[in-house]
């Protein structure tokens, strides 16, 4: 886990819609982490002739953005102070899957959809949840739940949907326990759903 030190002005208009935990006083430095995702490709993956988009992922806005979201108790959502994450939750999630994919060697070609190429198959992800939980108990974990979907570019047909949910205690209260626990269960959820387009896609290639 990357950890950088910088000073940031932070704007609370980025925080409509949530409750932050930011006061009103003093701007103070703001530390940024950068999940280091790596996932080694599972011996059990499908080597694939056809290439797939990933679709920039959904999220409501107090998810696709680049503070920590933490959940004290149910129905209240904070942000932790001064923290932030490199990129947006839906941003960190497409990297990992995309450089997952490239570097797994199963699939001849993945890319953005922005990047303008045209692939056999298209990802769609919805981010749900991206947030420190405490649920309870002394320590919040790492939860995130994302609602993928594999489409057929040529028919628009939905080949496969499924939810993923990685839940990771972290070791403390510290928000770098927590960062650390958020970049495990990050780890986890990337090599599930790249696997699970890999397998998903390949049946459906497969088929009569």
């Amino acid at each position: 886990m990357k950890a950088l030190r910088i000073s940031l002005i932070l704007s609370l208009a980025a925080l409509a819609g949530c409750s932050s935990i930011l006061g009103s006083g003093p701007r103070e430095p703001t530390t940024i982490y950068a999940p280091e995702v790596r996932v080694a490709a599972d011996p059990a993956w499908p080597t694939v002739a056809w290439s797939l988009v990933i679709a920039k992922p959904t999220a409501a806005r107090v998810v696709d953005s680049p503070r920590i979201s933490v959940r004290p108790a149910p129905g209240e959502l904070q942000v932790y102070k001064g923290a932030s994450w490199s990129q947006p939750a839906t941003e960190l999630l497409q990297d990992a899957v995309q450089r997952t994919l490239e570097d797994s060697g199963r699939i001849p070609a993945v890319s953005s959809a922005d990047a303008g190429i045209l692939g056999d198959y298209r990802l769609v992800m919805d981010v749900r949840r991206f947030e420190a939980d405490y649920a309870g108990q002394a320590v919040p974990a790492a939860t995130i739940e994302v609602n993928a979907k594999l489409v057929q570019n040529r028919s628009q047909r939905v080949v496969a949907s499924r939810t993923f949910q990685q839940i990771r205690p972290a070791g403390s209260t510290d928000v770098a326990q927590v960062a650390a626990a958020f970049e495990q269960a990050l780890s986890t959820l990337t090599g599930e759903v790249a696997g699970w387009v890999l397998v998903s896609g390949q049946a459906d290639a497969s088929r009569p």
